[in-house]
């Protein structure tokens, strides 16, 4: 059960990564380029940060050729990394250690230099700043192999050509050295303070012929080569919107796909920011990836997708992951009816009147703002603070001690959009809204209206405010 809490954030990164690039296996999505030239094929390394989504599946974030060089997810959830020749594997590492926290960013770095003498030292595998030594199977390639890297085979990037193994989730400052196997600590170091391992300036590296750094920074050319070398790729059913600020030095909630304890899994998709009920008459509960705690005051948006207006079948709020029965005993959930809209605490009416504006059609979006200061709840319709602006006072719903998720529930196929300040790719952002702090992207100001009769900043759930506020 993989989460976010503030003791795992760090406010000040020291270097900060603006943007990644959200992959999502339904639209295919994926980079290529292909060389025009050999550049140095016996040392090279690869550097990247990513952070999964979809889980138990086969999921290639960096290939050559027809299947020749892959470095992807198993369906066990084990890293491998080979080199095929087409008829037998020249370099092969499944790792015995598996990886399956969709809460966090991986850095994945894989070392490569055929001529060193030990052939262990010919290919190393760290991860988040670690040697990996534990495989369940290893090969070594020989003395002063040629790896299908930096060849003239085709490269690509969030996915497996032949077998389109796609890619789920986010990849951020994905970089590529030719002729050279350096060290993780060329790419990222530890965080002083928590011991976090944080990426640096990579810069001012030596990327040779055919070395690439993809920084994703430019919306209208995700695929641009900042390394000086203009080692561009191809950009394939991939747009602006899916450029994203959720990044291993501000990590966003998403939602959370190994917490299906709670009732039926439904379908995640869109780097789990969007969620389809399973058919039948049974409520899929989802939470977040990311705890709040106790103080702050922390703003999300819901957006219906699909599914029948009015009666939108779906729930949105927060619960208590502490209980064996978080819905009974620790829940404040915004529940829309046909005709009407209630607050339910722990599953019965709230205490006091609430009247509101019905979900309504596809694409209309409720905002959802807690208080943890003051121990009040306040929604919005489109924009517009519901209740007049009075709150819900929740006082004594949730254990002192502990922390609360966001969370929320669908049935009978509906399906809805969350954006917890990295907004999917379907998600309706026509004006564009920060919190106060300068994070986010929100359709609404989170900090616009008046709340219980008081203006009141709230923020977006990402680990920059939560190493602040949290």
């Amino acid at each position: 059960m993989p989460l976010i809490l503030g003791t795992n954030s760090i406010k000040d990164t020291g270097y900060d990564v603006d943007n990644s690039l959200r992959f999502n296996s339904g639209s295919s999505d994926y980079l290529n380029r292909t060389p025009s030239g050999a550049g140095t094929q016996t040392k090279a390394t690869i550097s990247v940060w990513l952070k999964r989504a979809n889980l138990t599946s086969n999921q290639c974030f960096f290939s050559t050729g027809n299947n020749n060089v892959v470095f992807k997810f198993v369906s066990n959830d084990k890293l491998t990394i080979y080199d095929y020749n087409g008829s037998s594997m020249d370099l092969e590492f499944t790792t015995t250690q598996v990886f399956r926290d969709v809460s966090a960013w991986y850095h994945i770095v894989v070392a490569l230099d055929s001529t060193q003498a030990t052939s262990s030292d010919r290919a190393k595998i760290y991860v988040n700043g670690s040697l990996i030594s534990n495989f369940d199977s290893t090969t070594y390639p020989s003395l002063n192999y040629n790896f299908k890297v930096n060849g003239t085979l085709e490269h690509f990037i969030g996915r497996l050509s032949g077998l389109s193994q796609y890619f789920n989730g986010y990849i951020a400052e994905f970089v590529n050295i030719d002729g050279q196997q350096l060290d993780p600590t060329s790419f990222g170091e530890f965080d002083e303070d928590s011991g976090i391992w944080k990426p640096i300036d990579v810069s001012g590296l030596t990327f040779g012929t055919n070395g690439f750094y993809l920084d994703f920074e430019d919306s209208s050319a995700l695929g641009n080569d900042v390394s000086g070398n203009d080692n561009d790729f191809t950009v394939n059913n991939l747009t602006a919107i899916d450029q994203s600020t959720d990044t291993c030095t501000n990590n966003f909630a998403t939602l959370n796909p190994l917490m299906n304890n709670l009732n039926n899994l439904p379908t995640l998709s869109e780097g789990n920011l969007e969620v389809l009920a399973v058919s039948g008459s049974t409520w899929s509960v989802t939470p977040s990836t990311i705890g709040l705690p106790k103080s702050g005051k922390w703003y999300y948006e819901v957006e219906a997708v699909s599914g029948t207006s009015g009666d939108r079948a779906a729930f949105a709020g927060w619960i208590n992951p502490t209980v064996s029965d978080p819905l009974n005993n620790g829940s404040l959930l915004w529940r829309n009816t046909a005709s009407s809209n209630s607050i339910l605490s722990n599953n019965s009416p709230a205490t006091g009147s609430f009247s509101a504006t019905t979900w309504g059609t596809n694409g209309n979006i409720i905002g959802m703002y807690i208080d943890m200061d003051n121990s009040k709840l306040y929604f919005a319709h489109n924009g517009t603070i519901q209740n007049s602006g009075t709150g819900i006072n929740f006082q004594g719903t949730f254990d002192d001690d502990t922390f609360i998720l966001p969370v929320v529930m669908v049935i009978n196929t509906e399906k809805l959009s969350v954006n917890f300040g990295n907004p999917a790719a379907n998600f309706a952002i026509a004006s564009g809204n920060t919190d106060v702090n300068g994070f986010g992207n929100f359709e609404f100001d989170p900090s616009a209206g008046t709340f219980d009769g008081a203006s009141k900043d709230f923020l977006a759930i990402c680990t920059k405010n939560l190493a602040e506020y949290g």
